[in-house]
């Protein structure tokens, strides 16, 4: 009996579904709430192109989508596939602002994918790659268990308000999933911690002052004078 895989409806679009099919893999569709493609009862992978994980960062999936994981599967995993040196033309852009004042956000994301949520996290080249790797864990899963378990199992996608609430915080500027909490710890809502001052938001442990003198500048700054400078700076390039 081949081994089966679970796979996400959305990932029709790619070529891994019929690559695993082609590899001897039974091949399960369904609309998944958590993962992408589920290879036991005990293992899901989360796989991301490497856009897609710059974009999961910055629009606050990322670490739902962990805090998702780890709450359902035992041994999660994360797979980022792509050029995985496209991540340093990303550090060189403007939108990669210091997460910590040393490290760059990206790595700071992966760094709490790794050591917070202690999930592994495997770069792979290319689809083709990234299907080997699931057709070897696949008949891995299935030699080790001599009872043919389910893969799908209830789960009520529960996105918390307070998973909602870091989220919106976690997106800012300089701010990231720790610093986030502290955040909430620190003013209980979101809406007050956008409204805190400088002098209140740089007393949180390890925000700063001058980090909290960049979040305010972002929140307060009006939108024509941003328009404009972001207009001054394109007729700049323009000119050159």
């Amino acid at each position: 009996m081949s081994p089966r895989i679970a796979v996400d409806r959305r990932e029709r679009v790619s070529s891994i579904p019929e690559l695993l099919i082609k590899g001897g893999i039974t091949v399960d569709f369904a609309t998944l709430k958590v993962g992408d493609y589920i290879i036991s009862s005990n293992t899901a992978v989360e796989r991301k192109t490497v856009h897609d994980f710059i974009n999961s960062i910055y629009d606050g999936r990322l670490f739902i989508q962990c805090s998702e994981l780890i709450k359902y599967f035992s041994f999660p995993i994360v797979i980022i596939e792509g050029n995985i040196k496209e991540l340093e033309l990303l550090d060189e852009s403007e939108k990669a602002r210091k997460y910590y004042e040393k490290s760059p956000l990206i790595y700071s994301s992966i760094s709490t994918i790794i050591l917070d949520f202690r999930i592994p996290l495997i770069n792979t080249p290319s689809a083709k790659h990234t299907t080997d790797l699931l057709i070897s864990m696949a008949y891995k899963a299935s030699q080790e268990n001599s009872i043919n378990e389910p893969l799908l199992r209830k789960i009520r996608k529960n996105r918390s308000e307070y998973l909602q609430q870091l989220s919106i915080l976690s997106s800012l500027p300089g701010v990231g999933s720790k610093l986030a909490q502290r955040m909430l710890e620190e003013f209980n809502t979101p809406s007050r911690a956008l409204n805190a001052s400088t002098a209140e938001l740089a007393k949180i442990p390890g925000f700063g002052v001058v980090r909290a003198q960049r979040l305010r500048k972002v929140l307060d700054k009006k939108f024509a004078e941003t328009f404009a400078e972001d207009q001054s700076t394109l007729l700049e390039h323009m000119k050159l």
